[in-house]
């Protein structure tokens, strides 16, 4: 008589398990995997019916899933990015007179400092929508919303105002849409076009 006692407890256990996995979802629940176990208590296999992971429901309790957080780059209505593990700090910005992309960050080979440039010379590159791009002549980081600005991933792109930035395992590359003129920056070479 012990011996049915604990098959009638694991069966009705199985049947509660079954009933609590499940959600007591009846017709609404989508198609159920099977899965065979046996426990230590008897040589009985015991199936238990359970619902693929991501389609549980219940009509007591709405299921919510969580999506990985989305990476703001937009600042207002400026674009803010570093690429290449933070070496380059990189934007599409619009100013009072023009709207350009750029980056800013340690580059060589840098060409002669112009005259007309009495400040610090060749920390970057930008392209405006007036031509081709052009290194900077800057006194201080111009491309940054003034907080962490977050890093695009190699591969991905970034578009605002008709320009369009793609940060590349090496550095990044702006590009103005329009005409086609941009340029690519990395530690080790950069390139104007």
């Amino acid at each position: 008589m012990p011996v049915v006692f604990r098959r009638t407890v694991i069966g009705l256990g199985a049947v509660v398990t079954a009933m609590a996995v499940t959600g007591c979802g009846g017709a609404e629940t989508p198609e159920a995997a099977s899965i065979t176990t046996t426990t230590a208590a008897s040589s009985v296999p015991v199936t238990t019916t359970t619902a693929p992971p991501t389609t549980t429901t219940s009509s007591a309790t709405p299921t919510t899933t969580s999506a990985a957080p989305t990476t703001t780059y937009r600042r207002n209505e400026a674009v803010y990015f570093t690429a290449l593990n933070g070496e380059f700090q990189c934007g599409i910005i619009e100013l009072a007179t023009r709207v350009e992309a750029g980056c800013q960050g340690p580059t060589t080979p840098i060409p002669p400092r112009p005259e007309n440039c009495m400040i610090a010379w060749g920390t970057g590159i930008r392209v405006t929508s007036a031509g081709p791009a052009e290194f900077l002549c800057a006194g201080g980081v111009v491309y940054t919303s003034g907080d962490s600005d977050p890093e695009l991933p190699v591969g991905e792109s970034v578009s605002s105002f008709g320009f369009t930035c793609t940060s590349e395992a090496a550095g990044a590359r702006c590009l103005n849409d329009s005409n086609g003129h941009g340029f690519a920056i990395g530690e080790d070479f950069n390139e104007i076009f």
